[in-house]
């Protein structure tokens, strides 16, 4: 539970105990303060539930923690990324989200540009079951065997990871947090000087180490900073 959480949650504490004593005192209001301290706690409880849902000051995904995540988890996150980067198509790009369960969030399939005249389709679907009709047409496009989907979100679940897209750096999803999603964009080696500065604008990117960058992206809202870049 973030601090956040815990204040609202001590407010509606103090709350409540303010009520019954208000109750005790004049119990000629009894009915409507009881109703007052029913709407307090219902508001509170929902006041809760969106918070860990969204946690939209992404109180819990400092710089600090994120990094502390990732090394924590390393091992998993670079062989996610090896396996995406070993089956995706050449001269494709291939970026998925799963959800809890067994259900493909979003997947993108789209063409590399590489002046040659490249296959131009993008294909992609959001929110259809591993095991469904849709899942097999994009296996045939990506010429993957059935298990691959299930495959992937094992070894994402192993890295506690969401999503992947692949491609040198791969750009893995950690959490969703408010309107965007936290992610690590992993390098095999070192992040040449020419981009370092792409990937250290102290807004949507965070320089982490040599070899990794933390982003927070704001998907459909547009660009979003971290909001707590600083800790």
């Amino acid at each position: 539970m973030n601090v956040l959480v815990f204040f609202v949650t001590l407010y509606l504490i103090i709350t409540v105990m303010g009520s019954n004593k208000i109750n005790e005192q004049n119990e000629k209001r009894k009915d409507f303060k009881l109703i007052i301290k029913v709407m307090l706690i219902i508001a509170g409880i929902a006041v809760i539930y969106i918070i860990s849902i969204f946690d939209p000051l992404g109180l819990d995904y400092g710089p600090d923690g994120l990094v502390r995540q990732f090394n924590r988890k390393s091992n998993e996150i670079y062989e996610v990324k090896r396996y995406i980067n070993s089956i995706v198509p050449k001269y494709k790009n291939v970026e998925i989200e799963f959800e809890s369960g067994e259900e493909i969030a979003n997947i993108v399939i789209s063409p590399i540009d590489t002046g040659r005249g490249a296959d131009l389709t993008v294909s992609g679907g959001s929110n259809f079951k591993i095991e469904s009709k849709k899942a097999d047409s994009l296996l045939l496009i990506l010429g993957w065997k059935i298990g691959t989907f299930d495959a992937l979100k094992e070894k994402l679940d192993d890295a506690n990871c969401i999503s992947i897209e692949s491609g040198e750096p791969a750009k893995i999803g950690y959490k969703r947090s408010g309107l965007g999603m936290y992610f690590f964009n992993v390098f095999d080696k070192p992040i040449p000087d020419s981009l370092k500065s792409r990937y250290n604008d102290s807004c949507r990117y965070l320089y982490a180490n040599q070899k990794l960058v933390l982003e927070y992206n704001g998907g459909a809202v547009g660009g979003q900073c971290f909001f707590n870049k600083g800790k």
